[in-house]
């Protein structure tokens, strides 16, 4: 089976593409990006990085664009438009990165159905704090790139994804950040060809959120 993978430059994408490598033919990665900003939407990853990304995974990139503030319908339109181009040059399947939440595995599932691809969560319903553990031992590099500040306090962004930060994490606040808490970028992988050198940058509050810029290092 031919398939994309929804690329948010994050590890629990980056953790479905390493869990399904294997299972299917990965054609791709798809990612919305916000034009104005050049960055991959909400995770506040510079495209450069995405690019980077995609070059080490030896992928082709497909790059949604969004506005900012972008509403539902434009957003479903563009990535519709996506899919559909994606169908039809063989793409039989997405895969997704999410971990346990109904609604929005519904809502993939619902968007998909007309275009008659499959959607795939090869991380559905993992313990998430055994998860990110497996993440961080099987090698992945992470960076907390956005915050909620209501869910969990500024000072975490920037931080790296590692054992010291699962630890330190106030209780009810979810290990892999399934509930919006944080989003990561991640710059080492299992299916990395190397590394991509990178070194923070940055820290702003906008539209309510905190993020920690990441610059690539030469």
């Amino acid at each position: 089976m031919r398939a994309l993978v929804a690329w948010s430059s994050g590890k629990d994408s980056a953790f479905a593409l390493h869990a399904i490598w294997d299972q299917v033919e990965v054609v791709g990665l798809i990612t919305t990006v916000t034009r104005e900003f050049g960055r991959v939407s909400m995770h506040g990853v510079r495209e450069e990085l995405l690019e980077a990304q995609a070059s080490t995974l030896q992928l082709p990139l497909t790059k949604v664009f969004i506005p900012p503030a972008c509403s539902n319908a434009t957003y479903e339109a563009q990535m519709r438009a996506a899919l559909e181009a994606g169908k039809d040059a063989g793409v039989e399947a997405v895969v997704f990165g999410d971990l346990f939440l109904e609604d929005i595995r519904r809502y993939r599932e619902a968007q998909l159905l007309p275009l008659a691809l499959e959607p795939i969560f090869p991380l559905w319903l993992r313990d998430t704090r055994a998860l990110a553990e497996e993440m961080i031992s099987s090698g992945f590099r992470a960076h907390l790139t956005c915050v909620d500040p209501r869910k969990l306090p500024a000072a975490f962004a920037g931080r790296t994804f590692d054992c010291a930060l699962l630890d330190a994490l106030p209780s009810g606040v979810d290990p892999c950040g399934e509930n919006g808490e944080f989003h990561t970028f991640v710059s080492n992988a299992p299916r990395f060809s190397a590394p991509i050198p990178v070194e923070s940058g940055e820290v702003v509050e906008r539209d309510g959120f905190v993020f920690a810029d990441v610059n690539p290092r030469a």
